[in-house]
């Protein structure tokens, strides 16, 4: 069996030290904030970033440089016979499509997945890499597995302010004017490729309800497992950590017997958009591997 590595970016919310761990290579996505160069969880840390976010600094993101990517490939394949690698996803970012492209030049020995997750959902896809290396599957058969179940997975997002959607041109002036007079509290989905409007609630308390709901009928009806026994949940938020665990509450007494695996800071990618005090509860399906069981414990 070849030694394979295990490539994503910090879009997963997989932090360096959680990294090293764990086994695993990520790459730092860069931003540019008021004309200067960052990368996640090098030298911008998630309070320096709201700090300037909520400063009204003028925030971008960006991929990862080209340069970036084959370097980390080249040392890699230095120690490792094959390299999977594992970008957000492709509706969200041209990395994935860049990483591809690059990936041609390495002879097969570069295995880029398109399976069209980000956040807590990539990250549980990072670890089904890191499981079926551990059950002797190839880079090519790791990729086939990962993108023949990209669409089991599911995020659902209550925004806190309408600003960032406005300033970053997901709604018009308009519709977020009204939308703050009636103090709106959109939701969001992520099923796959993009971020779309799911439901609009007026409070704090209805979004959350909107959102255990559609998890617990996507669970049903999508997933086909009403009790969750396969399904993996998680919680995601934006800077308020306290606000996430006690909706991590709320979601375990809704899933009794359904353990909350994740409770991690959603992408800066996507903070980027939605700015702070969002908070996501998201699902993907456990993988399909006889002994799934012994697999349900994170290492992270």
């Amino acid at each position: 069996m070849g030694k394979i590595a295990v490539v994503t970016d910090s879009n997963s919310g997989i932090t360096q030290d959680q990294a090293r761990e764990c086994g695993v290579h990520v790459l730092p996505m860069p931003f540019f904030i008021d004309d200067e160069t960052y990368f996640e969880d090098i030298d911008l840390t998630q309070e320096q970033f709201y700090e300037k976010l909520e400063g009204k600094s003028n925030i971008s993101t960006s991929m990862p440089a080209v340069g970036s990517v084959t370097e980390l490939w080249d040392n890699l394949l230095k120690e490792y016979d094959e390299i999977v690698h594992i970008p957000m996803s492709s509706g969200l970012s041209s990395s994935c499509e860049t990483a591809v492209m690059l990936s041609r030049e390495y002879e097969g020995r570069v295995q880029v997945v398109n399976n069209q997750r980000i956040s807590v959902t990539q990250k549980q896809s990072v670890l089904d890499a890191v499981h079926l290396v551990k059950q002797g599957k190839d880079a090519g058969q790791i990729r086939e597995y990962l993108e023949r179940v990209k669409y089991d997975s599911s995020i659902y997002i209550m925004v806190d302010t309408l600003y960032y959607l406005k300033k970053g041109g997901r709604i018009t002036a308009a519709a977020a004017a009204l939308g703050t007079l009636l103090k709106l509290k959109p939701v969001l989905q992520i099923q796959g490729e993009k971020l779309d409007a799911y439901a609009k609630a007026r409070t704090v308390k209805q979004a959350r309800t909107i959102m255990i709901d559609a998890m617990k009928d996507d669970f049903a009806k999508r997933f086909g497992d009403a009790s969750g026994e396969n399904m993996h949940l998680f919680v995601a938020y934006t800077k308020d950590q306290e606000t996430a665990l006690d909706f991590k509450q709320q979601i375990e007494e809704a899933f009794p017997g359904q353990a909350v695996e994740f409770t991690d800071p959603l992408s800066l990618s996507v903070a980027c958009h939605i700015g702070p005090g969002a908070l996501a509860v998201a699902c993907s399906k456990r993988i399909d591997e006889p002994d799934q069981a012994a697999y349900g414990q994170s290492v992270l």
